[in-house]
């Protein structure tokens, strides 16, 4: 999986993005290590669901998505390797709403696709970002144009190209509508966006609308239904995740831990709900990728590695004072994928 390029565990960093400190965890896609994804969903506030244009809906993504639909967090769809041959794109919305049960909402429209792909466009702002199928992916600038049918267009693109975009355009500003916030962020509405990752083409435009979209980190459920307050409660937190050996130098393992409320600040002592004992958190780190930051200060949202010797397990939960009754981590039934057997029975005591 590794020489593939297929992530195997959730991997967590933080960045700043203009105005706003983002915490990403990039989950494992490969059916045989979703757990670790069922527990890092608990640990988001929304979800970007990336689907391959060419595949549409996978039978993984359809079980990460009952956790996500469980949790009532907010998703956002990517439709990703839009310069390779794809689905139809209507077949692709449809299969997102029957599948998942999710209405899905285009917040953008690919002019083109596969070989033939020219760029998005933004419906809510008539903007066209052209796509420039370079090495690296350099994207070319936006230009604003007073819709589909805007005669500049005609000189720049083909005719059946453009003839079939603006059809598409009409059809989903007809009949779809556009993104409504209230129904996104209480999980019955998806906006979708299309682009191409790998040559780094309609991430920025993403990123940008995600900021707008994406809801602050002030609503972890309780099992009573409410909401737990980030600012005005004590300091608390849960360990969604415990890895082992990312530092092979070092052999250590590290306990990942989502602040939920109060502020974080090294060298804290906290009641520790399992043990039901006093723990110090001295050795707390954010991660970017191989390197490790020293963390001395964290807020609700944030993702902090401590280093554990042993104190601390999955769903273990630190707080100043009484732990909060957050909602338990999901749990799942073991999974068979494969069977071994020996066929020559001569053999068998050999093969065991």
């Amino acid at each position: 999986e590794k020489e593939r390029g297929i992530s195997i565990t959730s991997a967590a960093l933080q960045f700043e993005y203009k105005d706003a400190i983002l915490n990403l965890l990039d989950t494992p896609g490969h059916e045989d290590f979703s757990e670790d994804t069922y527990r890092t969903l608990m640990a988001a506030d929304t979800a970007v669901m990336v689907l391959d244009a060419g595949k549409g809906v996978e039978p993984q993504t359809v079980k990460l998505f009952r956790v996500c639909r469980d949790r009532g967090i907010p998703i956002i769809t990517f439709i990703n390797k839009m310069d390779r041959p794809t689905k139809d794109l209507y077949a692709l919305l449809d299969e997102i709403e029957k599948v998942l049960g999710i209405k899905a909402v285009p917040d953008v429209w690919p002019l083109g696709t596969g070989f033939d792909f020219k760029g998005v466009y933004d419906l809510r702002d008539k903007q066209l970002f052209l796509f420039d199928r370079t090495p690296g992916g350099k994207q070319k600038s936006a230009f604003r144009i007073s819709g589909p049918n805007d005669k500049e267009l005609d000189a720049q693109f083909d005719a059946e190209i453009l003839s079939s975009f603006r059809e598409q355009i009409d059809l989903v500003e007809n009949g779809i509508g556009s993104v409504d916030l209230n129904s996104f962020l209480v999980g019955r509405e998806t906006p979708v966006y299309f682009g191409s990752a790998v040559n780094n083409f309609g991430i920025e435009l993403f990123l940008n609308k995600f900021l707008a979209l994406a809801p602050a980190p002030d609503h972890i459920p309780l099992r009573d239904g409410n909401l737990l307050d980030p600012v005005n409660s004590p300091f608390s937190a849960f360990v969604f995740k415990v890895q082992a050996n990312m530092n092979k130098a070092h052999r250590d393992r590290i306990a990942f831990l989502r602040v939920c409320s109060g502020v974080f600040e090294r060298g804290l002592n906290v009641n520790h709900n399992r043990l039901d004992k006093q723990v110090k958190l001295s050795s707390s780190f954010a991660f970017f990728g191989q390197d490790r930051n020293t963390v001395d200060l964290a807020y609700p949202g944030d993702i902090i590695g401590l280093v554990n010797p042993g104190t601390f397990k999955i769903g273990d939960i630190l707080s100043n004072g009484v732990a909060p009754m957050l909602r338990p981590l999901p749990s799942f039934a073991p999974e068979l994928f494969a069977t071994i057997s020996c066929r020559d029975t001569l053999q068998l005591k050999s093969f065991k």
